[in-house]
Order: structure tokens, then C-alpha cells, then sequence
């Protein structure tokens, strides 16, 4: 997605040197004349950070947006440290700048006060884009290396490989998912792949990530097993991607940005999933592309809030129980799409509406109280809050629409004709094709529903944050001599099996954002837990039927997320101590070296390579792991 990293919805603003302001409260009311406004005192906490304030390149600028830290009112900025100041105020920091007096305008000093010197010091300076792109490069590469390195090993339909595989190759021959005659895969697997059935088979998730895997097959040809795993190998590297640039906005620094990238690339459950033709890992795909697109409508709407609001302010007027109105929000409306392909991939997506809705609008409500909006919750319902609704829920629904335009185009989709082969039944109201498309969703609901069928990894999401019990996609023995076995015989595996370190301390990492969400009321802290909500905490409705741990490589990105959060927390809190912060900085890179460390002898399992029996039970960390 571009749209996070070469469009910077910044870019149209004045750049403004990195100090924290001091806005009026509402109760003092709002400065009328930019002249006046002059560079307000430096936060104590910023002016103990030795990072570079331009968002700088080492672990030391690891802080969010400045504006949301301890006692931060509601994570917006409004009630941190400094906020009392006097205009005027000269900067403890020694900047020239102030012994010239310098002028700030109204919309400067909103700006500060809803994003932090942070977040709008982050990429001001060359030298920081530079290393900001050398970085991502890096790491997207070495993503690309772990995810593409022999994509076609092994030689197999892996775990439900077997029926989206065979199902996106019939989509891409036949327009429709059809039925295989039994024990299709080998004479698949040799190239004998036109063996489907002229009908079609009762499917039970949409259609989009089988159209996806299908347009791999369709560049690279069908009967290329590398063919069969190249989509779903690029959205896992292009997911790396964005979670390091989403996580630079989200916490106003390269280095932290690079790490939760660095996280996701060498973490087992995002490299399997890479690696192999499921479903799932496209739906954490359009999830984290539609939370790039609410991070990014967060920025311009605030944007665009400090600009109105500026201007009522020097205009003479002030701001009372409401505020302006920000108009059209393209990245809102892009963040429905996107969110309305995810559930085109499979059902699971329609948490995340629910959640990254009511996280853009709580993102609203605290831009408008942080300006001085009397009636902020008000206005913010009433403006921000029915609009989005209004916006998002039928945007999301015609994306989800579109995914099945096959199914409405071709008469021999499964279902296509029920309506007219059952007239009178069903919803009697709706056109016909309508009508059938309705009862199958309904057939889909009730298999999903009740889906108990025993399975040996089945697992409880209690567990699933601590890896207790991951999903074996793939287990073969390979005998000595054969396929680059040099031991007297070999093991072949791919597990689903999160980086161990990475998981457990990202359970960890979740419970600490929670705590600092009620006690600094830090919008980081939202943000990284509102994927692992919408991913997570839905499947504890559903323990009743049978569910695998790698359904949890939907909410994976927030993991990594949340893990670099901490380690942002820890850098943040040790800032004005130089024993303190120099101690937090060795344990940030032995951490670091553990996981990369960790990550390479894990790497066998999640690729397929033939290794002794020896060896792969040397993973097998836990009994539940076999």
C-alpha cells in the first residue's frame, strides 16, 4: 500500500521543529491572533530524551507521538505534561530560536498539540528519511529471502492446501469452485491437474483468497508448485512492509518502526503461513491494510482539524461546543474496502469492522476534546461517529459483494439457481439470484456454526497467545540418501509455530498495554490492542466448535506491535537516566539477537528442510508441540 510510506499526508503542512507546545485549555479559551503565540516550554520529559528530535535512528527517539504519555487524558494530547504553559515561555533547551522570540502560528501550535514533537519530527530531516528507507529495505528484504527461499518445497498439498489449491484452479479454469473425484491430489501434484468434475462443490468461505492464489497460479503458471504459494508469499512480505512503516507513525520512530517489521519478518507463524496456500494469511493481509488506511485517516483528519480550527481562531472567533467539520475521509473510505475484502476472504473480517470503526471514531472524539470542543463526545458522535457508519458499513458491504461477482456471473456456481429451483422459499422478497445467494450464506452460517468434527490440533484460544498447542501443516520422513537427507533418515516439517520468544513475550507485551491503557490513557496502546481484540477475543464465543491456533496469524502484525510498544515504553521511561536508559538498550539487543537467534533454528520447521529426527525433536520445546 503506498499510500503508507511515498504519501505523506503531512507533506502539504509546514514542518515544525520538535517541542512540545502548551495549547489553552477549553475553560481559558483559545489564543486570537497567531502573532501572539509564541514558542511554548518544553514538556521536562521531552527535554530529558537525548534521541534526536527529528525521529531520529536510534533506540533512544522510541517514543510515540510525544503527546500521549503519562497522564495523558484520553491519549490525545490534551492533558500531558506542559500543558499549563504561558506563551512565551523560554525553550530550557537552549534552542537559538527562542532567543529570537519565535513566532508560531495558531494551526503550528494545534498541530503540536494533537500529534507531539515526535511524530511531527519524524522523517523532517534527510538524514532520518534515508535511514527510515534503508531500514525498511533491509528488513523487507530479508522478509522476502526467509518467505521465497525453495517456495515450492515440499513437493505437496499442504494440510488445506488440498482444497484451496484444487479450488482456485478450478476457479481459474472453469469460473466456479468444482468437485474433484477422490484421491485427486498425487495426479495434481504430477501435473495431471484438469481432473475437476463439471459441477460445482459446496464451498464454505468467499471467494476472494481463491482468486488471489488463482492469479499466482495464472503468472506463474499451474503446474509450478512455487506458482501455488507466490500470492500469498508477496502479501507476506508486503505485509513486513507495512508494519514498518505503520508502526514508525504509531510510534514517532524509525528504530521502533524497523524492529516490529524485523518482529514480523522472523516470527514461524508469519513465515508458514508465507509459505503455504491458506486462507488466512490474506485475511490478516486486508486487516492490516485497513488499519494502515484508519492510522493514516487519523493524521489527516487531525490535520485538517487543527487547519479549521486555526482559522475560526484568527478569524477572531473561538472554539465553543462544536467544532469544525473535516468533510470527505478518503482513507476511511479506503480502510471499508479493505476491510470489506477481508471478509471476502473469510467471515472473521466483520470483528475488525466493528472494532477499527469504533477505534476511528474514539480517535475523533479525543482530537476534538484536545482542541477545546465543549461538547466534544457530542460532536464526535454526531459528526465523525453516524458519518462513519453511514460510510463504512455500505462500503464494506459492496466490497464484500464484489468478491463474489464470479458466483453471480456464472449460472453453474454452487447454489446459483436454488431460487429458481425452490420458488417460494427462502426470502420470497429478494431477486432471485439475491435469494439464493442468501440461502447459501445461510448454509455457510450453520456450518460454521457447528462445526465439532474432532481434529488432533485442535485448540482453545486460551492458549493461542502462548503457542500451546500449534497447527503441523506438514510432516514427512525422508529416508537417508534422499531429497539432501545426509542422516540415516530425515524429518520434513512445517509447523505453525510462532517465534516462541516473540509470542510470549508478546502475551506479555499485551497485558502491559492494557495496564498502561487505563493508567496513561495512551492511544499507542489502543492501537496495538485493537487487532488482537478484533483477531482474538471473538473466537472465545466459538469454543465450542473445532478452531486452530493458526487462526491467530490474523492478529500477528498487533503482536509484533505490541512487543515493540513496550520496548518504546521502556526506552520512553528511562530517558532522563543515562544508567538506566544505557542498561535498557543492551537488554532491548540481547532481546533482539535472542529472537533473530531463535528464529534461525526455528527456520527448518517452517520451511520443509529435511533435518535429523534428532534435530527436529530438539524443537519440540513443549509435549503439546508433537
Amino acid at each position: 500500500m503506498s499510500g503508507v510510506s511515498a504519501t505523506r499526508v503531512e507533506d502539504d503542512e509546514p514542518a515544525v521543529a520538535p517541542a512540545e507546545p502548551s495549547a489553552p485549555t477549553p475553560a481559558e479559551g483559545a489564543p486570537s491572533a497567531p502573532a501572539e503565540t509564541t514558542r511554548p516550554a518544553v514538556p521536562e520529559r521531552d527535554a530529558g530524551d537525548d534521541a534526536p528530535a527529528d525521529g531520529g535512528d536510534g533506540p533512544g527517539d522510541a517514543s510515540g507521538d510525544g503527546s500521549d504519555g503519562p497522564g495523558d487524558g484520553a491519549g490525545d494530547g490534551s492533558d500531558g505534561p506542559g500543558d499549563g504553559a504561558t506563551p512565551g515561555e523560554p525553550d530550557d533547551r537552549g534552542d537559538p530560536a527562542a532567543d529570537d522570540a519565535e513566532k508560531r502560528s495558531t494551526e503550528d501550535v494545534l498541530l503540536l498539540k494533537l500529534f507531539g514533537a515526535r511524530r511531527l519530527g519524524l522523517d523532517t530531516a534527510p538524514r532520518a528519511r534515508m535511514w527510515g528507507w534503508i531500514g525498511t529495505a533491509v528488513v523487507t528484504l530479508l522478509a522476502a529471502a526467509l518467505r521465497l527461499w525453495h517456495l515450492g518445497q515440499p513437493r505437496a498439498l499442504i494440510f488445506d492446501e488440498t482444497y484451496y489449491v484444487k479450488y482456485a484452479y478450478s476457479l481459474l479454469r472453469s469460473g466456479f469452485e468444482a468437485r474433484w473425484p477422490d484421491n485427486p491430489d498425487p495426479g495434481f501434484i504430477s501435473g495431471n491437474m484438469d481432473t475437476y468434475l463439471q459441477e460445482p462443490d459446496y464451498v464454505v468461505h468467499p471467494p476472494l483468497g481463491k482468486w488471489m492464489i488463482a492469479l499466482g497460479m495464472r503468472l506463474g503458471g499451474a503446474e509450478n508448485i512455487w506458482a501455488w504459494r507466490i500470492s500469498t508469499a508477496v502479501v507476506g512480505i508486503i505485509a513486513v512492509y507495512l508494519v514498518i512503516r505503520v508502526s514508525r507513525r504509531l510510534f514517532g520512530s524509525t528504530a521502533i518502526g524497523v524492529l516490529a517489521g524485523l518482529f514480523m519478518a522472523v516470527d514461524g507463524e508469519a513465515i508458514a503461513h508465507s509459505r503455504t496456500s491458506l486462507l488466512d494469511n490474506f485475511v490478516m493481509f486486508w486487516g492490516l491494510v485497513a488499519f494502515c488506511f484508519i492510522v493514516l485517516d487519523r493524521e489527516q483528519a487531525r490535520r485538517r482539524l487543527a487547519a479549521r480550527a486555526a482559522a475560526i481562531i484568527d478569524a477572531g472567533g473561538e472554539i465553543g461546543k462544536y467544532g469544525p467539520r473535516l468533510g470527505w475521509r478518503w482513507y476511511r473510505f479506503f480502510a471499508a474496502v479493505s476491510l470489506g475484502l477481508m471478509c471476502g476472504t473469510k467471515w472473521s473480517g466483520i470483528y475488525f469492522i466493528a472494532v477499527f470503526g469504533l477505534l476511528s471514531v474514539a480517535w475523533d472524539a479525543t482530537a476534538r476534546r484536545s482542541i477545546g470542543v465543549k461538547r466534544w463526545w457530542e460532536d464526535a458522535i454526531l459528526v465523525d461517529g453516524i458519518p462513519a457508519a453511514l460510510i463504512m458499513l455500505p462500503t464494506a458491504l459492496v466490497a464484500y459483494l464484489a468478491t463474489w461477482w464470479g458466483w453471480f456471473r456464472n449460472p453453474h456456481s454452487y447454489m446459483r439457481q436454488w431460487a429458481e429451483q425452490n420458488p417460494g422459499q427462502g426470502v420470497s422478497w429478494l431477486p432471485d439470484s439475491l435469494r439464493s445467494f442468501w440461502q447459501y450464506h445461510t448454509q455457510m452460517w450453520q456450518f460454521h456454526n457447528g462445526l465439532d468434527a474432532p481434529h488432533p490440533y485442535q485448540a482453545n484460544p486460551v492458549g493461542w497467545m502462548l503457542q500451546w498447542r500449534p497447527t503441523s501443516f506438514y510432516y514427512q520422513t525422508v529416508p537417508g540418501g534422499t531429497g539432501g537427507c545426509s542422516a540415516s533418515s530425515c524429518s520434513e516439517a512445517i509447523t505453525s509455530l510462532g517465534n516462541p520468544l516473540l509470542w510470549w513475550a508478546g502475551a506479555l507485551a499485551a497485558a502491559i498495554a492494557l495496564v498502561w491503557l487505563f493508567i496513561a490513557r495512551d492511544w499507542r496502546a489502543t492501537a496495538v490492542l485493537a487487532g488482537i481484540v478484533a483477531g482474538w477475543l471473538p473466537w472465545f464465543a466459538y469454543m465450542h466448535r473445532t478452531i486452530f491456533t493458526f487462526y491467530s496469524i490474523v492478529f500477528t502484525p498487533w503482536v509484533m506491535m505490541a512487543v515493540a510498544y513496550v520496548i518504546a515504553l521502556l526506552v520512553e521511561e528511562t530517558a532522563g537516566d543515562r544508567v538506566a536508559s544505557r542498561r535498557v538498550k543492551i537488554g532491548i539487543a540481547v532481546f533482539v539477537a535472542a529472537v533473530v537467534g531463535v528464529a534461525a533454528f526455528f527456520y527448518p520447521i517452517w520451511s520443509a528442510m529435511p533435518i535429523s529426527y534428532d534435530y527436529w525433536h530438539a524443537h519440540m520445546w513443549l509435549p503439546s508441540w508433537i
